[in-house]
């Protein structure tokens, strides 16, 4: 039996997560802040995650291009906990990934754009 969209997602999310072991949550929002997949953990809150994910995206582009930065690639927040990135999947969603303090930023930006390119097609 063929899987849903969200299925597909959900997957692919899982895939990110388990060739960067930092990665310790991820999720696609619509740019409204509505969950479209996500493979984060029980004791998080989908909708505070999304919510928090959309104004950051559009506070990023906001931002870039009011100082003349030109179309946003991503955003990411550094906390003493570990690391909060966002990077656009298409005009519609946002991919936000929760990782690790000890993680290799290189690794994850490499493995986000390869799912956010995937994750357009399935949008």
């Amino acid at each position: 039996m063929a899987r849903s969209r969200s299925e597909q997602m959900v997957a692919r999310l899982q895939e990110m997560q388990a060739a960067v072991p930092d990665i310790e949550a991820s999720a696609v929002v619509s740019v409204d802040g509505l969950v479209i997949a996500s493979a984060l953990p029980a004791n998080a809150e989908e909708d505070r995650v999304s919510a928090m994910s959309a104004a950051m995206l559009s506070l990023g582009e906001r931002i870039a291009s009011e100082l003349g930065r030109g179309n946003i690639e991503q955003v990411y927040i550094k906390g003493d906990q570990g690391y909060v990135v966002l990077t656009a999947v298409g005009d519609e969603a946002v991919l936000t990934v929760l990782a690790r303090k000890e993680a290799k930023l290189g690794l994850i930006f490499l493995e986000m754009r390869r799912a956010a390119e995937q994750l357009t097609a399935m949008i």
